[in-house]
């Protein structure tokens, strides 16, 4: 029937039905149904209370790979947008602007609204394989189908905003935290704000955001080279349609054949009825193709009736259009991606696996030291210090630390407070005042104070070789006279 309606075909010319290919459509769907279910369960995975990805700003938490990282150690983000960054960059030297077609929310959001809702749903289009036919909104039954439409994406929106948030702000707070919203407006208005700009880029706006919106779109072509694979016509085949002034110069197959007698194409144009972005890819190499592979599924199934290949094919310039041999997938460009990809991720394994199992700073007070005299008579140093703790784990721990001298430094230092070891609760930054006393005389300097390095091994109670961290910091001893004075 399809090939019957082709215009200027010659049905005595048809030959034996070839077997067709699954439509790149329908794997697609599969991906998206992979990714949607992989997107809206993850969150909801967790291993020793940690989230393959969580970026809390409540909590001030990274959590990457179901390990925890501080705020202190976000330094591993910039990897995190470096690798996917320089990942679509490279996917688009090898396969152009796959991305877009396979990967990106708003085609995944536009297949469903379109497709799924108003085609097979609420039959508001007639035919997926027809996306430039807009329905006659002029019908009362099209108009309640469309409100319809909008009532049920409106619901999905909701969803998938709250879908979004919840790698910001887990769902087992998420839910609380709506249970109070007026405690919480930020969340909720960040909700509801990311539901009505879904709710307008899908319904009103469409693929004129892939167009005209993103950035993604006027790069892309920097990025291409003659090895890079894309939905591509078959000039050599199907002939020219447009001229290199890129007009339109047949609309029929016959007046193509006139002009090139080998010529294929059967003007039939279900690769531009099916195009999402309305574009026509017997035109060449334009910014808004996405690479969804539609128009090679329309132009599979004509030509399959005539027993022919498809004239468009998702292939590279260089085989396809030049000629010239095989695509290079793996050319030195694709290869620098790859490189650069895994030096990043070498990198970010190396800096993740420095992860400290608490945080600790030190601060000296400004007083550089206290003295005073014992009963005994001996002079006493004293240096404070504000320590900054936080308990990395997920339950409370008990703290504590000792103070390690250089070899070459006779005496010693003693913690005069605290005492005893601190309980730190999970997530909550303590404060600590921690005074260090020596008795013994550290240094004989007649001009200037010493300051003497130390180390502070601080450790959790009970987990002394898992929980440590050492810090550097110094002890300031006083000079030789302001011991004698003090005596």
């Amino acid at each position: 029937m399809l090939a019957e309606k082709c215009q200027g075909v010659d049905m005595s010319e048809k030959k034996t039905n070839i077997k067709l290919p699954t439509p790149w459509r329908i794997k697609r769907y599969y991906f998206f149904i992979f990714l949607t279910v992989v997107s809206l369960i993850l969150p909801w995975i967790k291993i020793d209370e940690s989230h393959f990805f969580l970026l809390s700003f409540d909590k001030l938490q990274l959590h990457l790979a179901f390990v925890q990282f501080d705020m202190q150690e976000l330094y591993l983000m910039p990897f995190l947008l470096m690798i996917l960054f320089l990942g679509i960059f490279g996917m688009t030297v090898m396969s152009g602007r796959v991305f877009c077609g396979w990967i990106c929310p708003q085609t995944i959001f536009r297949v469903i609204y379109r497709d799924l809702i108003e085609t097979k749903l609420l039959k508001l289009r007639k035919r997926i394989k027809n996306k430039q036919q807009e329905p006659d909104m002029s019908l009362t039954e099209n108009k309640i189908k469309k409100v319809i439409a909008i009532l049920i994406w409106t619901a999905l929106s909701l969803l998938a905003s709250a879908n979004l948030l919840w790698y910001f702000v887990p769902p087992e707070d998420f839910f609380s935290y709506l249970a109070n919203p007026s405690d919480h407006m930020i969340l909720v208005g960040t909700l509801l704000i990311s539901a009505l700009f879904l709710i307008y880029d899908i319904v009103f706006l469409q693929e004129d955001y892939c167009i005209y919106v993103c950035p993604y779109s006027r790069i892309q072509s920097v990025l291409y080279d003659e090895h890079t694979v894309m939905a591509l016509y078959n000039t050599n085949r199907g002939g020219h349609i447009y001229n290199e002034a890129k007009e339109k110069v047949f609309t029929k197959q016959k007046d193509l054949q006139a002009f090139e007698p080998h010529a294929e194409c059967t003007a039939c144009e279900s690769c531009v009825t099916v195009c999402p972005t309305h574009i026509d890819i017997r035109k060449g190499l334009q910014l808004e193709c996405i690479n969804c592979l539609e128009c090679v599924d329309a132009c599979t199934v004509v030509m399959g009736k005539l027993g022919k290949p498809s004239l468009v094919t998702w292939s590279s310039n260089y085989e396809t259009i030049e000629k010239k041999g095989k695509t290079q997938y793996f050319r030195p460009k694709v290869l620098a991606y790859v490189a650069l990809l895994v030096g990043l991720a070498a990198g970010m394994v190396i800096m993740g696996s420095k992860k400290e199992n608490m945080l600790l700073n030190i601060n000296k007070e400004n007083r550089l030291y206290s003295i005073s005299t014992s009963s005994d008579g001996r002079v006493i140093v004293d240096n404070a210090y504000e320590f900054l703790l936080q308990n990395t784990q997920n339950e409370k721990m008990k703290y504590y630390f000792e103070v390690i001298l250089p070899k070459d430094i006779k005496g010693g230092i003693e913690i005069l407070k605290p005492k005893e070891p601190f309980d730190v609760v999970p997530g909550v930054k303590k404060k600590k005042i921690v005074v260090l006393r020596t008795y013994d005389k550290l240094a004989d300097d007649a001009r200037h104070d010493t300051i003497i390095p130390i180390t502070i091994r601080a450790y959790a109670l009970g987990h002394e070789d898992e929980i440590v961290v050492f810090r550097d910091s110094t002890f300031t001893y006083p000079r030789a006279d302001v011991i004698e004075d003090k005596k």
